[in-house]
C-alpha cells in the first residue's frame, strides 16, 4: 500500500516544492548587482601636453567608448569618489550640464572621471545626479618605511609601480588608448596586485616606524610599532569600510538596484571584498565589460 502510494506522495511533493524552488531562485535575482569602476584619476594624466589631455578629441573618443561599455550593465544609479558634503555642488553642476549650460572645459576639475565617466554616462542614460560616497583621508604608499620584512612590501610596491607607470607614460603619449588603459587598470591581475600590496602584504611586516616625510590625515590614535605593517593596514581599511558604509546607504536611498561606482583603482579590490560577503549584493565586475587585447602590457618593466 505504502509502495502504492508512492508516485502520489512524489507527486504532491513536487508541486508544492515547485514554489519553493521559485521563491529561492526569485530571491537570487532579486539580489543588488552592484559593480566597482576602477579608475585612474584622469585630471592627473594631465601633463600640459597636448596628447596627455582627455580634452583632446582623440582621447573624448576614447572615453565614449569607456562609456558605451559600461552602459551594457545598465546601472540605474552611479556613485562618484565624492563626499556627501559635496552633494549640493554636484547635484547643481550636474542639473546645468543636463541643460547644456555647463561645458566641463570650463570647470577647473572637469577632467576629472566623476565628471567624463559620472556625468556624462548618467547624463546618456537618464539618470538623477551621480550621488557622492567618498569618505576622504590620505595615506601615501610610502608612509611604511621601516620594519622585519620590509622588503616583501617594498618588493610589491615595486611591482605595482613598475607594472602601472609606464602604462600611464604610454597614455600620455597616446601609445595606448585610454579606453585600453582603464579596461587593464580593471583586470583582475592588476586588482589584485593592488589589493595584496596594500591589504595583505604589509602585515609581514614588524617592529617598524613610519616615514616622517610620509603622508597620514587619518589618525587611529598611538600606532604599536611592534605590529607596524597591520597599522598600515588598517590606516587604508578604516576609509574603505567608511566609503561602503556610504555605498549601502546611498543604495538604500535610491533603492537602486543595479548599481555602478567609481573609484580609484586601489579600492577596487577591497570594496569588492565586502559586498562579495553581504547576501543582498552580487558583484559584478568591470573586467567582464571593459575587455581588451593589450593584456600583454600587463607585466613589469624595469
Amino acid at each position: 500500500m505504502f509502495c502504492n502510494s508512492l508516485p502520489r506522495l512524489f507527486a504532491t511533493w513536487l508541486v508544492l516544492g515547485l514554489p519553493l524552488v521559485g521563491a529561492a531562485q526569485s530571491a537570487q535575482t532579486a539580489k543588488i548587482q552592484v559593480m566597482v569602476v576602477g579608475s585612474d584619476h584622469l585630471s592627473q594624466l594631465y601633463n600640459k601636453q597636448p596628447e596627455s589631455d582627455v580634452f583632446s578629441p582623440k582621447k573624448q573618443a576614447e572615453l565614449a567608448k569607456v562609456r558605451v561599455q559600461l552602459a551594457k550593465f545598465r546601472p540605474d544609479v552611479i556613485l562618484v569618489e565624492a563626499e556627501a558634503k559635496e552633494q549640493p555642488q554636484l547635484d547643481s553642476l550636474y542639473a546645468l550640464y543636463r541643460q547644456g549650460s555647463l561645458r566641463l572645459e570650463d570647470l577647473p576639475t572637469g577632467r576629472s572621471e566623476r565628471y567624463q565617466i559620472g556625468f556624462k554616462l548618467a547624463h546618456q542614460l537618464g539618470l538623477p545626479s551621480p550621488k557622492g560616497v567618498d569618505y576622504y583621508a590620505a595615506t601615501s604608499q610610502s608612509l611604511l618605511s621601516s620594519g622585519t620584512n620590509i622588503e616583501a612590501f617594498t618588493q610589491d610596491l615595486r611591482l605595482l609601480q613598475t607594472t602601472v607607470r609606464p602604462l600611464k607614460a604610454l597614455v600620455q603619449k597616446d601609445s595606448l588608448s585610454l579606453y585600453d588603459y582603464l579596461a587593464l587598470a580593471n583586470q583582475p591581475a592588476l586588482v589584485g596586485l593592488m589589493h595584496r600590496m596594500q591589504f595583505n602584504t604589509p602585515a609581514l611586516v614588524m617592529n617598524g616606524s613610519f616615514s616622517a616625510s610620509g603622508t597620514n590625515t587619518n589618525d587611529l590614535g598611538s600606532v604599536d610599532t611592534e605590529y607596524i605593517g597591520a597599522h598600515y593596514i588598517t590606516l587604508f581599511y578604516n576609509r574603505n569600510l567608511k566609503i561602503y558604509s556610504n555605498i549601502l546607504r546611498a543604495q538604500q536611498q535610491t533603492q537602486g538596484k543595479r548599481v555602478m561606482a567609481l573609484f580609484g583603482v586601489a579600492h577596487v579590490g577591497v570594496l569588492e571584498e565586502l559586498l562579495a560577503v553581504n547576501p543582498a549584493y552580487e558583484v559584478v565586475h568591470a573586467a567582464n565589460y571593459l575587455k581588451t587585447n593589450k593584456m600583454k602590457l600587463l607585466r613589469p618593466h624595469k
